[in-house]
């Protein structure tokens, strides 16, 4: 199959986005919105439709460069999707187990009908196959059913994984470890009105929803994987997590003590090395840098500690190749990162899926922007599941990490009428 063309894209009224997407949504079935959440004042949202394409046509497009000049936005057509975590650990030569069945590993759909927002701006753009200004239907209801999530591990289970994570990390085989489970819920769940929720309740950055087939991905990830504007690359790990505090007073304490805890910052620190080893696989030597260390950024649920790490392509550097140099993240694994997903591999002993991948757009003539997939719900006939974990130092306390599990399973979990179970 050939790379999709560049779209043509013409200054449209702006609308709510949530508008488009249900127009969209209603008309279309394999549909996406990359979110940049309700009332934003920065970024850009991109909402459309498109066919499924063959995952080695995308890994084989170049990713350095950009739309051509005189395009308002920085994505004007090429491809919106995800990959799963297995074939990114598989392809750097980490066992890996069976795929869930019936969810595709990797989905990228070429885009034919796209809708831009400069958030920046209040300016709207449209262009292929897609009409703007069709009127929107209602929202879908809420699911009023009460649901039961059910954890791939229980509390005990996981603190005794953790345990298992700090001997490996004592005998020498890995420095830092991120253990991951999974909650599930069981019933249909219509992935439009479950997003509506985890939008309405947890906004972030890098939102969005993909909806192709009978699966789905809906995401409020506030972690942005990897960006390619020209031939600059930039990643920003983040390893670090607070709750949100009840008033302003323990909210800035909260901040301020996730910015001084020594083994949140040597966490961080230790995938930023990662991380930059990573990128220094596949851009110009000596180009990488940190832009970025130990930031807090906040969000309606969590405070993050962010850093971001940036380097420079050569001029035919393709998807895959970028890929391969840096996927699964390593905020997502550990490190040494071979070492860290065998481990993982035998303490998870089931798939991570569609979780600890990640998702966002390609370009059809360079650039891109891909999020984590965290703080997700994957939707699939008869039920949903969420991944949710946390990176295991030799300094972890089994009791914070169980809960920072249930913290970060909170919202999605919510969003599906569904609460994170007992001692999470």
């Amino acid at each position: 199959m050939k790379v999709p063309d560049t779209l043509l894209l013409t200054p449209s009224p702006w609308r709510d986005p949530a508008d488009v997407f249900l127009a969209v949504a209603r008309q279309h079935h394999d549909v996406f919105w990359l979110d940049a959440g309700p009332g934003a004042a920065q970024g850009w949202s991109w909402i459309g439709w498109g066919s499924a394409d063959d995952p080695t046509v995308v890994h084989a497009a170049g990713c350095v460069g950009g739309v051509p000049a005189g395009t308002p936005a920085p994505f004007a057509g090429g491809w919106v999707g995800w990959i799963g975590y297995e074939p990114g650990a598989a392809a750097a030569g980490a066992p890996v187990h069976p795929a869930d069945p019936g969810i595709p590993q990797q989905l990228w759909l070429a885009v034919r009908g796209l809708v831009a927002f400069d958030h920046a701006t209040g300016r709207m753009w449209s262009g292929g196959a897609v009409d703007p200004a069709a009127p929107a239907p209602a929202p879908p209801e809420p699911d009023p059913r009460t649901r039961t999530a059910r954890g791939r591990n229980t509390p005990d289970e996981y603190a005794g994984l953790i345990e298992d994570c700090r001997a490996a990390i004592r005998a020498g085989d890995a420095y830092q470890l991120c253990l991951t489970t999974r909650f599930t819920v069981d019933g249909d769940v219509d992935p439009v009105a479950a997003y509506l929720a985890l939008r309405a309740a947890s906004a972030a950055h890098h939102g969005g929803i993909i909806r192709s087939g009978s699966v789905a991905l809906l995401s409020s990830s506030p972690e942005r994987f990897l960006e390619v504007h020209g031939t600059t690359v930039q990643t920003h790990p983040i390893k670090g997590t607070r709750r949100r505090g009840a008033d302003a007073a323990s909210d800035a304490a909260l901040a301020a003590e996730l910015a001084a805890d020594p083994k949140e910052r040597a966490e961080n620190v230790m995938i930023v090395d990662l991380m930059r080893n990573d990128l220094s696989r596949v851009c110009v030597p000596a180009t990488v840098r940190v832009d970025r260390l130990l930031e807090v950024e906040s969000y309606p649920s969590v405070h993050q500690l962010v850093s971001a790490v940036a380097g420079t392509l050569p001029a035919h550097t393709t998807v895959g190749e970028l890929l391969t140099g840096a996927f699964p993240a390593g905020s997502m694994t550990g490190a040494p990162k071979l070492s860290a997903m065998t481990i993982l591999h035998r303490l998870e002993a089931a798939p991570r899926g569609v979780y600890a991948g990640c998702f966002g757009w390609i370009g059809a003539t360079g650039g891109l922007d891909l999020a984590m997939v965290i703080r997700s719900i994957v939707t699939h006939p008869g039920g949903a599941y969420v991944g949710a974990g946390g990176g295991i130092t030799w300094r972890s306390v089994a009791a914070a990490e169980v809960a920072e599990v249930g913290l970060k399973a909170r919202a999605p979990l919510a969003a599906l009428g569904a609460e994170v179970p007992a001692g999470w």
